[in-house]
Parts: structure tokens; C-alpha cells; sequence
């Protein structure tokens, strides 16, 4: 029997199996508001057979955006606008919807880099604005020296995470997920590259993860209690004095304890690095976390064959697979996965003669 699509649950949510679709950018929002592409998106996304649906990283205010294209969920507008998308994607699929919060931090305000330009920062002349970060170190040569945060600035950022919290709830998100990782607020704070403080959020490891410990503890205090919580952090930086291993399980320990119900490990983004990349070559850090904190753990990275996918999990080296770049590429990845490990995979009754003999019914909620 495939390990892959076997169920696991969460909290009070049962995924059918464990193919996780990743949170990816899309670069279609208007003021941080979702569009018609997000309906395309999502939706066809939803009929692809996984066990879970990721909704792309959503700035908790403007200046936490990537880009001034990226979602947002700060305002009324943002949150009627993605309640449109949710209720035509649920029309037709009873997938389970997650979201990832997050904020940008120092690599806010960047260019649309689907619009065919240079990466790089936004200036003020074409929407950009100044960002905020750990400590006042950009994030790359060229780029602007972020504001040092202040403490009122962090009880701004916890208070914006929270009401985002509670419009997720309201709009009946079925998993919430902290992006705590590539290099934006939440992962500069832990990694020493970008986090140079010389008070209680600086300098050793306990200091560096007191602020991202108050990100989880705000989100999780205004989720409900029934829902689960996960967070995206690096198993390293690739950069010597950044985040390593051994510090990714400190900081996974501290969120178990809080009451985190799974980790999505990921890796790089505080600054500029060669990355061994390679089919599967951030599933080291999911297992290195589950083994040393007992927590559920998500690989993610290059995982394109259903067999090395089933391999990871049906060993313990992790519990979900989350495909983003390879979904998109083959937005039917789980039909096949289903067929090449001889399971079945719920389809929507229109699609049922394409699926083989993997597919059975599925109807919208």
C-alpha cells in the first residue's frame, strides 16, 4: 500500500494523502487583491487529486508584500476579494485550502520579476516603498539598507499577523502556514547574516528566535484551536554563520512545544549563495527535524518522480510532499503518482474517463 496516499491528520483536518501543492508567488494580485487569475490558479490546481491546496504567500500588510503584485490580507477588500476566488474554487472541490501569512521584511518592495525586468528593488517611482527589517543590512549589494525595527514596529507586524489570522478564519481556511523562511522578516530574525541586534532579538540563538516565537504565538492565539499551524523555515542558509541544522531543530523544538503541528523545510534566501540543488536536496532538514523535534515535517525542493516521493515518506524522512514548480508543469501529478503506485485518487466526475483506473468520483461540497 502507498505510504504517499495514505491519509494523515492534522489536528482536526484529514488530508486523503500526502501530496502537499506549495505556496507559490504568482505576481496577479491588485492592492493585494486576488483577480480572475487566482480563480484559473487555485482552481485547476483543486482538481488535481492532492491532499492539500497551499495558497501562495500573503503579505499581513502593504509594506510585507514581496511585491506590490503579491496577495495581501490587511483590509476588507483583500479579504471579500479571496472569499470570491474560495467560493468559486469550492463550488467544484472539496480539497482541503491552506494559506501561508508572511512578510517580506528586507526584501520587500521588489520588481515584478514576471514582467520580463531586472530582479531587484522597486523605487519609490514605480510603487516601491522603504522596508523594515532585523537590522539595518540590505539584503544585496544596490539594494536599500532596511529600517532596524523597533519594538513598536514588532507590535505593529504581531498585531497585522493576528488580524490576518482571524480573516482566514472567517474565511474558512483549513490550514494556516508561516512562511519563516528564503530570507524574508521572520527567517532574517533567526539567521545571524541579517540579524546584527545588539538587544533581546540579537546575538545568541534564543534571542534570534524570541521574535519569530512571537509571530507563531500571536497566529496561533487567534486560530482556532481545532486548526492546524505549520511554519516554512531554513534548514540552512548555504552561508557560513547563518542557519544551520543544528539550529533548525532548536528553533523546531521551540515551535513543537508552542503547540506547531507540522515544519515545512526549506532552505537559503539571507543573502546570495551556491546551493547544491538536486532532486530531493532539502528532504536532509525534514528529516533532521522530525527525528530531533517528533514533529510532522513537509519536503519540498525538486521532488518530481512519484517513486522517489513515495520513498521519502514510506522511510520516515518526511511526512508530506510539497510540489510547486513540477505542479505546474504537470498539473495532473497526482493522477499519475496514483497510477504508477497502484492507488486511487479521488477525480472530479467529469475528468473520471481520463483517469484511468486510479480515478473515483468526486464531488463539490
Amino acid at each position: 500500500m502507498s505510504q504517499l496516499f495514505s491519509p494523515i491528520t492534522l489536528r482536526g483536518l484529514t488530508l486523503p494523502n500526502r501530496i502537499v501543492i506549495a505556496p507559490m508567488c504568482e505576481f496577479h494580485a491588485v492592492n493585494g487583491n486576488a483577480t480572475d487569475w487566482h480563480i484559473i490558479h487555485l482552481g485547476h490546481l483543486a482538481l488535481s487529486g492532492a491532499g492539500l491546496l497551499i495558497i501562495e504567500a500573503t503579505g499581513v500588510e502593504p509594506r510585507g508584500r514581496i511585491s506590490r503584485e503579491c496577495l495581501g490580507l490587511y483590509n476588507d477588500e483583500n479579504e471579500e476579494a479571496l472569499s470570491r476566488v474560495l467560493a468559486i474554487v469550492r463550488r467544484y472541490s472539496g480539497m482541503p485550502i491552506g494559506l501561508q501569512l508572511g512578510h517580506a521584511g528586507r526584501k520587500a518592495s521588489v520588481l515584478n520579476p514576471t514582467a520580463g525586468r531586472r530582479y531587484g528593488h522597486a523605487p519609490a517611482s514605480e510603487g516601491g516603498w522603504e522596508p523594515i527589517g532585523a537590522s539595518p543590512i540590505p539584503w544585496a549589494e544596490g539594494w536599500p539598507v532596511p529600517r532596524e525595527m523597533t519594538r513598536a514596529d514588532m507590535e505593529e507586524v504581531l498585531a497585522s499577523f493576528a488580524d490576518a489570522t482571524r480573516r482566514c478564519a472567517r474565511l474558512g481556511i483549513d490550514l494556516l502556514e508561516i512562511h519563516g523562511a528564503h530570507g524574508y522578516l521572520v527567517s532574517s530574525f533567526l539567521s545571524s547574516v541579517a540579524n546584527q541586534r545588539s538587544d533581546a532579538y540579537g546575538g545568541s540563538l534564543e534571542n534570534r528566535m524570541r521574535f519569530p516565537l512571537e509571530v507563531f504565538d500571536a497566529v496561533r492565539a487567534a486560530w482556532p484551536a481545532d486548526r492546524p499551524l505549520g511554519v516554512r523555515f531554513n534548514g540552512t542558509d548555504w552561508i557560513e554563520g547563518g542557519i544551520d541544522t543544528l539550529e533548525a531543530v532548536a528553533f523546531g523544538t521551540e515551535l513543537a512545544r508552542r503547540g506547531c503541528d507540522y515544519a515545512d523545510m526549506s532552505s537559503g534566501g539571507n543573502g546570495f549563495a551556491t546551493i547544491p540543488d538536486g532532486p530531493g536536496y532539502q528532504v536532509p532538514f525534514a528529516a533532521a527535524v522530525r527525528e530531533g523535534t517528533g514533529m510532522a515535517t513537509m519536503a519540498v525542493g525538486l521532488i518530481r518522480e512519484p517513486a522517489h516521493a513515495e520513498s521519502i515518506v514510506a522511510s520516515g524522512q518526511a511526512d508530506m510532499i510539497a510540489i510547486g514548480r513540477g505542479m505546474l508543469n504537470n498539473p495532473r501529478w497526482p493522477w499519475h503518482a496514483a497510477e504508477e503506485l497502484g492507488a486511487q485518487i479521488e477525480v472530479p466526475s467529469a475528468y473520471i474517463r481520463a483517469a484511468t483506473r486510479t480515478g473515483r468520483n468526486a464531488y463539490a461540497r
